[in-house]
């Protein structure tokens, strides 16, 4: 059977409560839908942490700049609920609430979240226009932002900080579930909770692969069959990186250009490829304990992240 979707924001919180009145505890899997096994993992370890977990598919409008066209997001909601029926033993729902933000009156473009949803779709633009009553509200995690995807998308972890905040305020969940594919959302949200007091905990998951180590992804389908044999340099790079370091090798100069290389030797063009503190995100210039090699590069027009955690023991 098909999980139970929730439209309407107040309506969410309600069931929340409910649940919560009948002792249940509550996981939260934030999602923009367009569902694959990577996802599928995570809402699976959410209910291992709690009795019910809320899968939320909203396609977070505060999170693209205003180049970025919303509407060519991946969709298939009908497909989504069929693939958490097949897991969720009646212990799923879904909240997939038309808009999330007041607009004050003003127009903005439609956008479509997930193929239904009550309230229809004006958006707002990660970048505030002048005048008006609508959203003008951001939660930032000022430095942990800064680097990485922060670099060349400037605005996004605000937007992506700012729904979370919105979807904690609704769901009111004890436990959310985060993949660590997106290393920095991950440290950004768990920062945000420890400073904002919210008392939630929050879980990263490890990063779900294809059978040929490409990190699962909803721009993956984006990929020609070209591009995506030369995308495997990302995985096979940070693999070759863990062994490196694995047979003595700490200096992250040379493991970046050895990265690099393999991204340019693809054919790929690198955003970019980073060695930082697993906790502070700071760049690192020698390996001595937790690092995270992340990645960053386009393959054809398709934008993919990795990273391999390194620890190393003192």
């Amino acid at each position: 059977m098909e999980p139970e979707v929730i439209r309407d924001k107040e309506a969410m919180r309600r069931w929340s409560r409910a649940m919560r009145s009948q002792g249940k505890t509550i996981g939260l899997v934030p999602t923009m839908g367009y569902l694959h096994e990577g996802h599928l993992s995570l809402v699976r370890q959410s209910l291992t942490l709690a009795d019910v977990t809320v899968v939320s598919i909203y396609v977070n409008p505060g999170q693209f700049s205003p180049t970025e066209d919303l509407s060519t997001y991946p969709s298939d909601f009908s497909g989504d609920l069929v693939k958490l029926a097949a897991i969720s033993g009646g212990k799923v729902v879904v909240f997939n609430p038309g808009n999330l933000y007041d607009y004050g009156g003003g127009e903005r473009k439609k956008v479509n979240n997930g193929g239904g949803g009550g309230g229809g779709g004006r958006v707002v633009s990660c970048v505030e226009e002048g005048g008006g009553l609508g959203h003008e509200t951001w939660i930032r995690v000022e430095r942990l932002e800064k680097g990485l995807c922060g670099k060349s998308r400037p605005v996004f972890f605000r937007g992506v900080a700012t729904i979370v905040t919105k979807l904690f305020n609704i769901v009111e969940p004890d436990v959310a579930v985060f993949g660590k594919k997106d290393y920095q959302q991950w440290r950004i949200i768990q920062r945000m909770v420890r400073d904002l007091d919210f008392g939630i905990e929050i879980v990263g998951s490890d990063i779900a692969r294809e059978k040929d180590g490409l990190a699962m992804s909803s721009r993956n389908v984006r990929l020609s069959d070209e591009e995506r044999q030369r995308a495997l340099s990302i995985s096979r790079s940070l693999a070759m990186a863990k062994a490196s370091v694995a047979k003595g090798q700490t200096s992250c100069v040379e493991l970046k250009d050895m990265i690099i290389q393999q991204l340019v030797g693809s054919n790929g063009r690198v955003d970019y490829v980073e060695i930082v503190d697993q906790e502070t995100l700071e760049g690192v210039e020698e390996i001595k304990s937790g690092v995270v090699v992340c990645v960053a590069a386009w393959f054809g027009t398709v934008r993919l992240i990795d990273n391999i955690e390194i620890d190393i023991s003192l």
